[in-house]
């Protein structure tokens, strides 16, 4: 507001002594001091109030002045009610120092002209930034959207000095504003993060109020703008799925403008998470062809030809396929009446990340699918070296989950259900199939444990299941595959007869002395063929379960 919007207010009572050329100035802000240096609580712009209390002598005035109009203060009210009339030195202080100066009537209040400031300041700031929102939303509804969710944030934090976050159902941080400054520890993200799924499920409208330490947060619900009958559906269809804005304010204590204005805020972002969902259509149908094919038992080379389709679009600028593996999801809810699928489908883009990336572009390398009550996710691996140390890498099981566990649990609340298996990788189209079924059995081991939020892996499905009937063949075939293809790779490649060593030394029951007798070996020659057959497969032949499970892969065969 200006200078001159005061003075023509007559409930404020206020009087020009002098700076009639300075009216034009625009308040920022109003402080009420009897400082005599009063700088370190000045940033430019306030209305600054004074009782005269700091002033003991005429040669008081010059210093108090020249400190105020260093700070870029936009005018001096001073109150009548102690010394009467306004002293003549204070007048011509601010004559030199040209800082406008008001006398206030003993009859106003300095509470009276800080709450007309501070109401009329914060109209303006939140007419201005709802205007430069406004214009951001017709260029994102007409285009792309030049700097995404940071951009509104960044107004939050120049126009109302609100330090804000968008965050995702799990927590992990997608946009932040700049007053923001570093990221919000990922503590706290997770547990904002679940209280907005917990007061979500209890049906309570945003925003949410959350006090952590002493720092209160405030969050709004962002949900897809193009969901007109939200409120008629079920919560449970959307509350794992919806991002959030966590702005670090009590909006408990705002004016109804101010919230209004918020809403449209997370109006605005939803906007921009629209884009980015229909942004993942390719990889959606990508994974759903593949999906069908290799669900129909389509011929292999037909399924590698369409890898070789979605390789390029899953990872960018790689010329060879990668190896894949395979993750199943399932969420249910009591009842049955809500379709767990798509939820699942969402979740599974949201986890299959790791926890520390940023961004709202998170999930362009992890194609995702849903058939039914299950999401499936054709998640691709960097193209490794047939001759690998056997040393776990990509998704592990009891490892992806962790993080995300008690905020998933939060939005399941006591009615929902997550299970998850994680398949082993594979190194051609002939293997999906198998990884398919190894990541549903896996999903089915999770389903059999307590608890709301349950994964398991392949690493789970111990040799003595293989041998129980309702194990499908595919999953027993994968188990085989994985053991020995290393093996069978690298004897095709260095004749090296692994496998023969293998059998044989089996056969002798550990023995090196009798197997390398059976083979016409050295017994050095023995030790370093077994040591490269525990290399490739990560596996020790001295161990009882190593050598069951190498036993009935070789039978299994």
């Amino acid at each position: 507001m200006r200078l001159r919007a005061l003075l023509d207010t007559d409930a404020l009572g206020l009087r020009l002594l002098g700076g009639e050329d300075e009216l034009d100035r625009t308040v920022r802000g109003v402080m009420t001091t009897d400082l005599k240096d009063p700088s370190r609580y000045l940033s430019g712009g306030e209305l600054v109030l004074t009782g005269l209390a700091w002033r003991h002598g005429a040669a008081d005035s010059e210093p108090f002045v020249r400190i105020l109009a260093a700070a870029g203060v936009a005018a001096l009210a001073a109150g009548e009610a102690e010394l009467g009339d306004i002293p003549e030195d204070l007048v011509l202080a601010c004559v030199r120092h040209r800082l406008p100066l008001f006398a206030v009537h003993e009859s106003v209040a300095f509470a009276t002209i800080t709450e007309h400031v501070v109401r009329q300041v914060s109209g303006e700031r939140a007419g201005d930034l709802a205007a430069v929102v406004d214009r951001h939303r017709r260029m994102m509804t007409s285009g792309p959207a030049g700097g995404g969710p940071d951009v509104v944030l960044d107004l939050l934090g120049t126009d109302l000095d609100l330090q804000a976050w968008v965050l995702s159902p799990t927590g992990r941080p997608i946009a932040g504003s700049k007053l923001a400054g570093a990221a919000l520890p990922a503590d706290v993200s997770a547990k904002l993060a679940a209280e907005h799924l917990a007061a979500a499920r209890t049906g309570r409208r945003g925003p949410h109020r959350v006090l952590l330490g002493t720092t209160t947060y405030s969050l709004f619900p962002i949900r897809s703008s193009g969901r007109s009958a939200a409120a008629s559906r079920d919560v449970r269809e959307t509350v794992l799925s919806d991002w959030l804005l966590a702005v670090e304010a009590d909006a408990g204590d705002w004016p109804a403008e101010r919230l209004d204005l918020l809403q449209g805020v997370a109006q605005l972002i939803a906007v921009e998470r629209d884009r980015r969902d229909a942004a993942r259509t390719v990889r959606r149908r990508l994974a759903q062809e593949v999906l069908e094919l290799v669900q129909t038992g389509a011929a292999p080379a037909e399924i590698a030809a369409r890898l070789r389709v979605a390789a390029p679009v899953l990872l960018p600028g790689l010329g060879a396929a990668p190896h894949w593996q395979v993750v199943v999801a399932r969420v249910e809810w009591d009842g049955g009446e809500v379709e767990g699928g798509p939820v699942a489908q969402s979740l599974l883009e949201e986890i299959l990340v790791d926890p520390l990336t940023s961004g709202p572009e998170h999930s362009d390398r992890i194609a995702v699918a849903h058939t039914g009550e299950e999401a499936i996710a054709l998640v691709p691996l960097p193209a490794v070296s047939a001759e690998h140390d056997g040393s776990e890498s990509g998704i592990l099981a009891d490892t992806l989950l962790e993080a995300v566990r008690d905020t998933l649990s939060a939005g399941l609340n006591d009615d929902g259900r997550l299970t998850l298996g994680v398949s082993a990788a594979v190194h051609s189209a002939e293997g999906l199939r198998g990884a398919l079924e190894e990541a549903r059995h896996a999903r089915r081991v999770a389903a059999a444990r307590p608890g709301r939020v349950c994964a398991a892996g392949h690493q789970e499905l111990a040799s003595h299941v293989l041998l129980l009937p309702f194990v499908p063949d595919d999953v027993r075939r994968a188990f085989t595959a994985r053991l020995l293809d290393p093996l069978r790779d690298y004897d095709r490649r260095h004749r090296a007869e692994l496998i023969p060593t293998l059998e044989a030394f089996l056969d002798c029951d550990g023995s090196w002395t009798r197997c390398a007798t059976r083979l016409h070996l050295h017994v050095n020659t023995l030790r370093y063929r077994v040591g490269r057959i525990e290399q490739l497969t990560g596996r020790d032949l001295s161990r009882l379960e190593d050598k069951l499970d190498f036993f009935l892969a070789l039978r299994m065969s």
